[in-house]
């Protein structure tokens, strides 16, 4: 279910406000975030951010194309491990 127009996107404060301070002081180093409901705005653009999967933090750079989809997209929870064969199968 989508959020409402009348509120906009949810962006969290502090993780724009250290965005737009990166911006502007050339800080390079990646944002380590647990919010993975935060909605990708234009200002994120060219940022580095890791996303917190459950487990570790997954590295991801945010490109244009990302813009209105969240964080927590791009950073998987669950890792598939494969099928197994099945000559491996036992009966």
């Amino acid at each position: 279910m989508s959020r409402s127009l009348k509120k906009g996107p949810y962006v969290d404060e502090v993780l724009y406000e250290r965005v737009l301070r990166a911006r502007q002081t050339g800080f390079a180093a990646p944002h380590r975030t647990w919010n993975r409901a935060c909605t990708i705005v234009p200002e994120f653009v060219g940022q580095k951010f890791e996303v917190h999967n459950g487990k570790g933090f997954i590295p991801i750079y945010v490109t244009e194309d990302m813009v209105g989809h969240k964080l927590g997209e791009f950073a998987p929870t669950r890792t598939f491990k494969g099928h197994t064969a099945r000559e491996v199968k036992v009966k």
